[in-house]
C-alpha cells in the first residue's frame, strides 16, 4: 500500500500482541474511498502469513435488517464447531440463524459466539474483518460489540471499518483509527503508479478533484476523457458515483440489467440474478453478462457470489437507472424469491407506486409474526414500507409510532429518529403521543427544563389513560416520577404527579404504584409505602416488580430492604440474560456502601459500569459510576476516587442530574476531611444543603448528614450545621426510612452539646438499624474523639475499638487509620493494619474467585458473568498466587479468611 506506513505499523503491532494471547478491537473511520477496504485486506493477507485463521464479514445495505445476517456469514468458518459447543450456546445460534421460531436474547448469543471464537482462538489466533459496519445488520452488531469487549485475554483481534463515525459506548471502549485522504506526495504516487501516461493537465486535474481519496485517483482516471466540467461543483462521493455509471454505458443490455439485478439484491446467488435479467430482457441471459462485468473492473467474484468492487458502484449503478426499470427489476426479484418472504415483501413494496393498502396489511402482518418470534430487526424496514403504502395519514402516523418503538428496542437510535422524521406529529393521538414519549425518554434525558418536560410527560400519560391505554399511561407515567427523584424535580410537578396517579385509582400494593409514590412525594407517603413494603412477598422471579421495589426503596432511604430487593431483581435477569435491566439493578451497589459491604458495592459498581456502558444506559451509568467514586474514597484509594469523581463530572448529562451531582459532592467533601482540610470538607458538604446550589437534592442530602456532622465538629461550624439540619426532626417524623433515622440520630449524637452528649449517643446506637455498620462504627469513633476530649481516655478505649475493628473488617481505611490515631492518644497500642492479599484482587477477579469457591464450573462463572470460560481460567490463574493458594479446593478457606468476608458474613442478615 502507497501512503499507509504508520496505519500498518498499528495493525501489526496489534496482530503481534493477539498472536501472544492480548487481544484488541481497533475502529477504522474514513469516508469513501479513502482506502478502509483495502487496509483491511492488506492486513488480513498479513494476518494469514502469520498463522492467523481470518473471519470476513461486510454490512450490505440491503441486508441491514436481516437479523444475524452479518454475523452468519462471520462464522461460516468455524460453524461446524457450534456443534461442540455446550447446549445453551447451541440453542442461542441455533435461534440466531433460523433453526428456530424464536429469536433468542441478544447477549445469550453474543456469549455463545465468545465461546466459539475463545475455543477456536485457543487452537489459531483469530482476526476478524468486519467491513462497512455502518450497514451490518443491528442483532450482528449489538452481538459483534459484545465480543470486542471481551477480546482482551484471548488471541482474538477484530478490526472494524465504517463509513461514519458516529461515536458510541463501542467506540468509547475500544481503540480507533481515523484514516485520512493520503497527502499529496503519496497521491501522485499512487496515480502515476495506476496510470503513468497522463498528460501534465489531466494529471493536476485529477490530484486536484481526487483530494487524496485513494479509490478517486484509480477510478477518476478511467472516466478523465469524458468527466464534464460541472462535475467540479459535486462532492466527491457523486464524482465517483457518476465515473462508476459512466462505465456501464458502453456494456451490453444483458450486463446492465444483470448490475441492476446484483445492485437491487447484492446477495443473491448468481442463477437467480440470471433468472431475473432473462425475465427482463425478453431472452436467456448466460453467465456471459458477469463475465463482461468482472471484465470491465465493476464486480469480483468471491467464491461463487459477484460482488461490487465497492459500494459506491452499487448505489451509481441503481440511482443512474430509469424509475421504470428499477420497478421492473423488483417486480421480477419478488416473483423469484417466494422462497424468502421478507425480501420478496420488501421487494413488492419496492415496485409499488403510491397507496396499496393489501399489500400494507401484508407487511403489517408480516411484522407482527416477526415480532411475536422475537425478530425485532425484521419488523422494522415492513412496518416502515407499510406507512409508505397507506393514504389514510392518521393511519400512516400510527405504523410509523409502531416502528419507532421497536427500533428504539433493539437500541437502534439512528433508524429511530429517522422514522420519528417520517411521522407527522399533527396526526398524533393521545395513546401514540404517550408512546412515543416513552420512546423519546428511553433515548434521550434532556438536562435543560426538567420540570417542564415532566409535566408534559404527566399531561400526556393523563391522555393516554382517559383514551384506554393504561399500559403506556402507567409506563410513562412511572417514566414522569423517576425524574422527579433523578432531576429532582420541584413540588409541583411531584404533587401533578403523585395527584394524576390517585386519579386513576389504582391498587394501592401494586409495585408500581409504590414506586411513583416514594418518587414523587417520600415526606407524604413515605410512612406508608414503608408500611406496605412490609406486607409484600414479591415472586423472587418477578424482576420488575422487585426492581419497582428496590429502587422505590432506595430513592427513599430504605436501605436494607432496597439491597435485598435490588439484589433478587439482579439475579432474575441475570438468569435471563437481560443486560440492560440487569445494569439497572446493579445501582444496588450504592445501599451496599450505607451497610459496609464495600467490597460488594466494588464489585457491583465495576460490573454495573461495563454493562451500562455496553447498553446505553446512561442514568445507570452516572449513579454507578458515583458509586465506584465513594467506594474508592471510603476504601482509602484517594487519586482513583477524585480520578472517577472528575470523568463523572465531564459527562454531558451530570449537570442536570442533582440525584449524582449530590454524591459528586459528597465524595469531594470526604476527600477534603479524609486528608485534613475541614474548613473545605464543611464547605463542599454543605453546598448539598442549599437549595439554590447544582449539588442540592431534596431527599438524598440526608445520606450526607453524618459527613457534614463530622465536618462541622472538626471545623468548629457546628451551629451553622444544627442550622442546616433544623427541619431534619420534621422531616424524619413524616418519613421514617433508614436513611432518615440515621440522619437524625447521627447528627443528635455528633452536634449534642457536652453535657447531654454522653445520653444522646447511647439514644443514637440503640436507634440506628443494625445493618448500617459503618455509620455505626463512626459514631463510636465519634463517641470515643467526645469521650478523650473529656479525658476519660480509658472509657474512650472500647468505643474506638469497636470502631477500628469493624472499619479493618468493611475495608474502610481512613476511619480505621483515625480510629487507631485516637487509641494511640488514650496510650493503647494499635499497630498499623496491613494490607490482606484479597485487596490485591480487582472487582472482577473477587466475583470469579467467589463464585470458583461455590463449586461453579469456568462455564458456569462465564455464562452469570458474561465472559467466556477461558477468560476465567486465565483469571484463576492469576488469583491463586495472589491469595497464596495453588488450586481451587483451597479457595473457599483462603476467601473466607479474609476480613471482608467476616464483616458480609455479620452483615448479611440484614441485607441479602
Amino acid at each position: 500500500m502507497i501512503g499507509r506506513d504508520e496505519e500498518l505499523r498499528t495493525l501489526r503491532g496489534l496482530l503481534t500482541d493477539a498472536a501472544a494471547g492480548h487481544g484488541g478491537t481497533l475502529l477504522v473511520h474514513g469516508t469513501a474511498g479513502v482506502g478502509k477496504s483495502a487496509l483491511l485486506r492488506t492486513v488480513g493477507a498479513d494476518a494469514a502469513r502469520s498463522g492467523f485463521s481470518v473471519l470476513r464479514t461486510s454490512g450490505v445495505e440491503t441486508e441491514q435488517w436481516l437479523p444475524f445476517a452479518a454475523l452468519q456469514l462471520l462464522l461460516q468458518p468455524v460453524a461446524r464447531e457450534i456443534k461442540n459447543l455446550p447446549t445453551p450456546h447451541q440453542l442461542a445460534l441455533d435461534g440466531a440463524f433460523g433453526a428456530t421460531e424464536t429469536e433468542p436474547l441478544i447477549f445469550r448469543v453474543g456469549l455463545a459466539v465468545l465461546e466459539l471464537l475463545a475455543d477456536a482462538a485457543d487452537r489459531q489466533p483469530l482476526l476478524l474483518l468486519v467491513d462497512d459496519l455502518q450497514w451490518i445488520d443491528t442483532s450482528s452488531r449489538d452481538v459483534l460489540r459484545f465480543v470486542a469487549r471481551r477480546t482482551r485475554d484471548h488471541a482474538i483481534l477484530v478490526i472494524g471499518a465504517s463509513r461514519v463515525h458516529a461515536p458510541d459506548s463501542y467506540s468509547r471502549s475500544v481503540q480507533e483509527l481515523q484514516l485520512e485522504p493520503l497527502d499529496r506526495t503519496a497521491a501522485a504516487e499512487l496515480l502515476d503508479a495506476g496510470t503513468p501516461d497522463l498528460s501534465a493537465p489531466v494529471r493536476a486535474l485529477i490530484l486536484e478533484r481526487a483530494a487524496g481519496n485513494p479509490l478517486a485517483l484509480v477510478e477518476l482516471p478511467k472516466a478523465a476523457q469524458g468527466m464534464p466540467a460541472q462535475a467540479d461543483d459535486l462532492p466527491l462521493t457523486q464524482r465517483l458515483e457518476t465515473a462508476f455509471a459512466e462505465r456501464t454505458d458502453s456494456a451490453s443490455q444483458a450486463c446492465r440489467t444483470f448490475l441492476l439485478a446484483l445492485a437491487a439484491e447484492p446477495t443473491a446467488p448468481v442463477n437467480r440474478l440470471l433468472d431475473v435479467s432473462s425475465r427482463l430482457c425478453g431472452s436467456v441471459v448466460s453467465v456471459a453478462a458477469l463475465q463482461e462485468a468482472v471484465d470491465a473492473g465493476l464486480v469480483a467474484l468471491v467464491g461463487r457470489t459477484p460482488e461490487f468492487r465497492h459500494p459506491l458502484m452499487r448505489s451509481a449503478i441503481y440511482t443512474r437507472a430509469a424509475v421504470v426499470d428499477r420497478l421492473a427489476t423488483h417486480r421480477a426479484l419478488a416473483v423469484v424469491m417466494d422462497d424468502t418472504p421478507d425480501r420478496q415483501l420488501a421487494h413488492q413494496a419496492a415496485a409499488t407506486i403510491g397507496p396499496d393498502e393489501e399489500l400494507a396489511a401484508r407487511l403489517e402482518r408480516f411484522a407482527d409474526a416477526s415480532q411475536a418470534r422475537g425478530k425485532v430487526a425484521a419488523a422494522v424496514p415492513a412496518l416502515r414500507q407499510a406507512a409508505e403504502l397507506v393514504h389514510n395519514a392518521r393511519r400512516r402516523t400510527g405504523i410509523l409510532v409502531r416502528a419507532v418503538e421497536l427500533s428504539s428496542e433493539i437500541n437502534d437510535r439512528i433508524h429511530t429518529q429517522m422514522l420519528l422524521d417520517h411521522a407527522d406529529m399533527s396526526e398524533l393521538g393521545p395513546l401514540e403521543r404517550a408512546r412515543l414519549m416513552v420512546v423519546s425518554d428511553k433515548d434521550a434525558f434532556e438536562p435543560d427544563e426538567p420540570n417542564r418536560r415532566i409535566q408534559d410527560m404527566v399531561t400526556t400519560a393523563a391522555g393516554a389513560f382517559d383514551a384506554g391505554g393504561a399500559d403506556v399511561a402507567e409506563n410513562l407515567l412511572w417514566r414522569a416520577a423517576a425524574r422527579c427523584f433523578f432531576q429532582d424535580g420541584d413540588a409541583q410537578v411531584r404533587a401533578e404527579a403523585a395527584a394524576e396517579l390517585d386519579r386513576w385509582n389504582p391498587d394501592p400494593n401494586a409495585p408500581h404504584v409504590l414506586t411513583v409514590r416514594a418518587y414523587t412525594q417520600p415526606y407524604r407517603h413515605g410512612a406508608d409505602v414503608i408500611a406496605r413494603l412490609e406486607d409484600l412477598r414479591p415472586n423472587p422471579q418477578d424482576g420488575r416488580s422487585l426492581h419497582f421495589l428496590g429502587s422505590g426503596s432506595m430513592v427513599m432511604g430504605d436501605i436494607g430492604r432496597a439491597a435485598r430487593y435490588l439484589a433478587l431483581a439482579a439475579a432474575a435477569w441475570r438468569s435471563q440474560g437481560r443486560l440492560g435491566l440487569l445494569a439497572r439493578s446493579l445501582a444496588g451497589a450504592w445501599p451496599r456502601v450505607y451497610l459496609g459491604q464495600l467490597d460488594r458495592a466494588r464489585e457491583e459498581s465495576a460490573e454495573g459500569l461495563v454493562l451500562a456502558e455496553e447498553t446505553e444506559e446512561w442514568i445507570v451509568w452516572l449513579g454507578v459510576k458515583a458509586t465506584a467514586g465513594l467506594v474508592a474514597a471510603l476504601r482509602g484509594e484517594t487519586e482513583a476516587a477524585a480520578r472517577t469523581i472528575r470523568e463523572l463530572r465531564t459527562h454531558s448529562l451530570f449537570p442536570g442530574m442533582p440525584f449524582v451531582t449530590v454524591m459528586a459532592q459528597q465524595v469531594d467533601g470526604l476527600l477534603a476531611l479524609f486528608d485534613g482540610r475541614p474548613t473545605e470538607g464543611y464547605d463542599l458538604l454543605a453546598r448539598a444543603f442549599d437549595p439554590a446550589d447544582p449539588h442540592y437534592h431534596s431527599v438524598s442530602r440526608w445520606l450526607l448528614a453524618p459527613d457534614l456532622a463530622d465536618a462541622a465538629v472538626a471545623a468548629g461550624t457546628v451551629e451553622q450545621a444544627r442550622e442546616l439540619f433544623a427541619e431534619l426532626p420534621e422531616l424524619a417524623g413524616r418519613l421514617p426510612s433508614e436513611m432518615m433515622v440515621v440522619a437524625r440520630a447521627y447528627a443528635d449524637a455528633a452536634l449534642a452539646p457536652d453535657e447531654s452528649a454522653e445520653e444522646r449517643y447511647t439514644a443514637a446506637l440503640a436507634a440506628m438499624p443494625a445493618t448500617w455498620t459503618l455509620s455505626r462504627a463512626r459514631l463510636h469513633l465519634h463517641h470515643g474523639r467526645w469521650l478523650r476530649r473529656q479525658r476519660r481516655h480509658v472509657d474512650a478505649r472500647n468505643p474506638l475499638r469497636v470502631a477500628r475493628d469493624e472499619f479493618d473488617r468493611a475495608g474502610a481505611q481512613p476511619w480505621a487509620e483515625m480510629a487507631r490515631e485516637q487509641l494511640r492518644a488514650t496510650g493503647e497500642s494499635s499497630g498499623r493494619r496491613h494490607a490482606n492479599t484479597g485487596e490485591q484482587l480487582s472487582a472482577q477477579e473477587k466475583q470469579i474467585a467467589e463464585l470458583a469457591s461455590k463449586g461453579l464450573s469456568n462455564r458456569e462463572i462465564g455464562q452469570r458473568l458474561f465472559i467466556s470460560h477461558r477468560t476465567v481460567g486465565a483469571h484463576l490463574y492469576r488469583i491463586y498466587p495472589r491469595l497464596g493458594i495453588t488450586g481451587r479446593g483451597k479457595l473457599a478457606a483462603a476467601l473466607a479468611a479474609l476480613p471482608e468476608a467476616q464483616s458480609a458474613a455479620g452483615a448479611s442478615g440484614g441485607s441479602e
